[in-house]
């Protein structure tokens, strides 16, 4: 069984995670944005509540961003825009990679791309479905992915994006089996769109998601720094030492 510290990972605030995996650094989500209202669509802003402990100078060099998507101001914002100007590689949606253009390329769900590692050696990259909402959510929320990182060496990484559906998750799990390491982004994210329902995991979606997954370790991010948030990342605490799982959670 392989070392699941063998693979650091860093949560920086809200959706936004560094990766290192096999001698490459992976940046999730990009988001360093002062505090304040950001607009989300027509007559509708979200709040950033707090400010991210490191800017982008901080983080040193990032080989490739994971983009789950780029609609929304939480997971992309002006700051991190910029940043994907310096990045080699920018895997996102189909949708995303047409919008954003310069390195990004779009991954369908299920497909793959492999990237070189420093000392020899591939990881690869798979996307994995998600669902940024209730079923039918995605005329309003638009195209979402989540992403595998896998390699003949190292314990697996699965990073869940705005992901809602437990049955999207059961699906992941029929396809790829356990995973040693599962970034699941909380938070219980809710907006005014579908009467309120959730359009990411809550803290008991997220303890059932790392059972469904069967994850050695779960990293939980997307539950700080914004106002739509309504769970904490102590709520996804409570949460899985309610499901009796609270051993695999690593909050630091």
């Amino acid at each position: 069984m392989t070392d699941i510290q063998q693979v650091h990972v860093r949560v920086i605030g809200g959706p936004t995670t560094l990766i290192e995996y096999g001698g490459l650094r992976l940046l999730t989500d990009p988001t360093f944005d002062a505090p304040g209202d950001y607009p989300l669509g027509p007559g509708l802003v979200v709040t950033k509540t707090a400010a991210s402990p490191v800017g982008p100078a901080d983080l040193g060099a990032v080989d490739a961003v994971l983009l789950s998507h780029d609609q929304h101001p939480d997971n992309l914002d002006t700051t991190g825009r910029a940043l994907l100007d310096d990045v080699p590689l920018v895997l996102t949606t189909a949708g995303g990679a047409r919008r954003l253009g310069g390195t990004a390329r779009g991954l369908a769900p299920w497909e793959n791309v492999d990237l070189a590692r420093p000392g020899g050696g591939r990881v690869t990259v798979t996307a994995t479905p998600a669902r940024h909402g209730p079923e039918g959510c995605e005329p309003l929320t638009g195209e979402v992915v989540g992403f595998l990182l896998s390699a003949p060496d190292l314990p697996t990484v699965y990073v869940s994006g705005d992901n809602a559906s437990l049955d999207v998750v059961r699906d992941i799990a029929r396809r790829v089996g356990p995973v040693d390491t599962a970034v699941l982004f909380a938070g219980a994210a809710r907006t005014p769109f579908f009467d309120g329902a959730l359009v990411t995991l809550d803290g008991a979606g997220a303890a059932e998601a790392a059972r469904i997954l069967d994850a050695r370790r779960v990293v939980p991010a997307h539950c700080d720094s914004w106002g739509h948030f309504t769970e904490s990342r102590d709520d996804v605490v409570a949460a899985f030492t309610a499901a009796g799982i609270a051993d695999r959670l690593q909050t630091a």
